[in-house]
C-alpha cells in the first residue's frame, strides 16, 4: 500500500534528514514491523468497510481520515505547502494515480474478491514498476538478474491465479481490478519523478496535500455515483476510520521516518511482507479459503520482486545504505 516511497528503478527523491537530528526513542525494527501489520492488516479493514459502504464511500473515509492525520502532521511540524497552479495541477494527477484511483480500484475488487488475493496483487507494483521503468525512465537498463525477477514474478502470479486450471473459481473481475490497482502506483511514481521531483519541498507536504487533493476528487466522484448511506454499522465504520488513520496516516509518517533513518532501500522491503500478513490475516480473521498454489505463489511474487529491486554488488565497495 505504499504511496509515498516506490521501488527503487522509479522512486521519487527522498529529503535527507538534517544534521543532528534526534533519533526516534523507539527502534527502527520495531516500527518497521508496525508499518509492516498497518499495510498488511489495510486489506482486511478494505474488505471489511465494505461490507458496509459502498467502495467510494470507503475510499473516501479512508482519504479523509487518513489527510486528517498528515494535516495534523503538518501543522505541528510548519511544513509550507506548495505552491503555485502547475504544481496543484500535477499533485491533482498524481493524487488520482496514487490514491483516488487504486485505493478504489482495490475496494470494488474486495467486494468479490478475497482480500488475500488483493493483498497478493499489491505485492505485484515493483514487478510492473520495473517493467514500466524500463521504458518510461531512460536511465534504467534491464539486467539479467532484473529480468530474471520479472519473469520469476508474473511466474507466481500466475500461480496464484492456477494458470492450470483454467481460472477455475478465480474471480476475474475483482482480480483485474486488483492487478490494475497495483499497476496505477508505478504509473503514478513515474509521473511524480518526471514532474515533481527535485523541487525541494517536503515530502509531508506534498503527500499530505496530494492526499487532500484525492480527497476533494472522491467527494465530488462518490455522491455520482453511490446513495448516501441510510445507517452507518458499527464495524465497518470503524475498519473505515482505522484504515484511513493508520494504514494510510500513521503508516506514511512511519515510513517517513524510516526512510531518513534507514533509506529508502530498506523501507521499502516492508512491502514484501504485505502479501505475507494479509494472507495470514484473511485466512484466520476473516475465515478466508486458501489453496496451496495462494501462499506458494504469493512468496514466489515476493521473490520475484525483491529481485527485480535489487542491484549486484560492485567490487572493491563497501555496502551503505541508499539515501538516493
Amino acid at each position: 500500500m505504499s504511496i509515498a516511497t516506490p521501488p527503487r528503478t522509479v522512486s521519487a527523491p527522498v529529503i535527507a534528514p538534517p544534521s543532528g537530528t534526534r533519533r526516534p526513542a523507539v527502534d527502527w525494527r520495531v516500527r518497521f514491523a508496525a508499518l509492516s501489520l498497518i499495510w498488511g492488516f489495510s486489506f482486511l479493514l478494505i474488505k471489511v468497510g465494505t461490507h458496509g459502504y459502498a467502495p467510494f464511500q470507503v475510499t473516501f473515509g479512508r482519504l479523509f481520515f487518513g489527510t486528517a492525520v498528515l494535516a495534523a502532521a503538518i501543522v505541528v511540524k510548519r511544513e509550507r505547502l506548495p505552491r503555485g497552479g502547475r504544481t496543484w495541477a500535477h499533485l491533482g494527477v498524481a493524487a488520482l494515480l496514487l490514491n483516488a484511483a487504486p485505493f478504489s480500484l482495490f475496494a470494488y475488487a474486495e467486494q468479490t474478491a478475497p482480500s488475500t488475493l488483493a493483498g497478493i496483487c499489491n505485492a505485484t507494483s515493483p514487478l510492473w514498476g520495473m517493467a514500466l521503468s524500463l521504458v518510461a525512465l531512460s536511465e534504467d537498463r534491464p539486467t539479467r538478474r532484473r529480468v530474471a525477477g520479472l519473469g520469476l514474478g508474473f511466474l507466481g502470479v500466475l500461480t496464484v491465479l492456477g494458470v492450470w486450471q483454467g481460472f477455475s473459481g478465480l474471480d476475474l473481475r475483482g482480480t483485474a481490478m486488483a492487478l490494475l490497482a497495483s499497476l496505477c502506483y508505478p504509473i503514478g511514481w513515474i509521473y511524480v519523478r518526471r514532474t515533481l521531483a527535485g523541487t525541494g519541498r517536503s515530502n509531508l507536504a506534498v503527500t499530505g496535500s496530494q492526499l487532500f487533493v484525492a480527497t476533494a476528487q472522491l467527494a465530488v466522484v462518490t455522491p455520482l455515483f453511490t446513495s448516501a448511506p441510510t445507517s452507518f454499522p458499527v464495524a465497518p465504520l470503524l475498519a473505515v476510520a482505522a484504515l484511513g488513520a493508520l494504514g494510510t496516516g500513521v503508516a506514511l509518517l512511519l515510513q517517513y521516518g524510516l526512510v531518513a533513518e534507514v533509506g529508502p532501500t530498506t523501507a521499502q522491503m516492508v512491502t514484501y511482507f504485505i502479501p505475507v500478513i494479509a494472507t495470514a490475516a484473511g485466512a484466520v480473521l476473516l475465515g478466508e479459503s486458501l489453496s496451496w498454489n495462494t501462499p506458494v505463489g504469493a512468496l514466489v511474487v515476493v521473490a520475484g520482486a525483491a529481485l527485480t529491486q535489487s542491484r549486484p554488488r560492485r567490487p572493491g565497495r563497501a555496502s551503505t545504505t541508499d539515501q538516493s
